[in-house]
């Protein structure tokens, strides 16, 4: 039973380096397309930049995927191997991508809302006056069709189907 948790592990560690991968191929496009919807709406260029509003795959967005991929691979790793520490430390680190994915999830549901309060809270008066939705609508139609809701559907099918799996192998075992 561990061996088919361990597997889970590794498919939602390969879940998580999906977001700076595809971020990393398609950032410059959606920033681009993101920053031409601004030009649109009458926002000087740059002010993305200013205010650390990134689509690639810098900063949180690259270290944040790779270190819980880290922690499957791991976990796994140790599943694999038997050691008496990969089902404790698994109880531990699948409540952990448990909750970020719960976070994830959320935040991918409320961004429009979230990016207006950021927005908000600078004082910044061009930035209150952009609408919001439609670049971020922009940006998201620079990636793929099947990025989005396709890849990003089935990273949390993944994440949350694997961490039942793993729950599941974990009481059988």
């Amino acid at each position: 039973m561990l061996t088919a948790a361990a597997i889970a592990q590794l498919l939602i560690a390969l879940a998580f380096v999906s977001i700076p991968l595809v971020r990393h191929r398609y950032g410059a496009a959606a920033k681009a397309a993101a920053e031409a919807e601004l030009n649109r709406q009458g926002v000087r260029p740059g002010v993305l930049a200013e205010h650390g509003m990134r689509f690639d795959a810098g900063g949180h967005e690259t270290w944040a995927p790779l270190f819980f991929a880290l922690i499957m691979t791991a976990l796994a790793a140790l599943n694999l191997a038997g050691n008496p520490w990969g089902e404790t430390l698994t109880w531990i680190g699948q409540a952990l991508i448990l909750l970020v994915n719960v976070v994830i999830l959320y935040s991918n549901l409320t961004a429009a809302k979230g990016v207006e309060a950021a927005f908000a809270k600078t004082g910044d008066p061009e930035l209150a006056r952009i609408d919001v939705r439609r670049f971020l609508s922009a940006a998201e139609g620079a990636f793929p069709r099947w990025v989005m809701p396709w890849l990003q559907n089935a990273r949390h099918a993944i994440v949350f189907g694997g961490s039942i799996l793993v729950v599941v192998a974990l009481v059988a075992a």
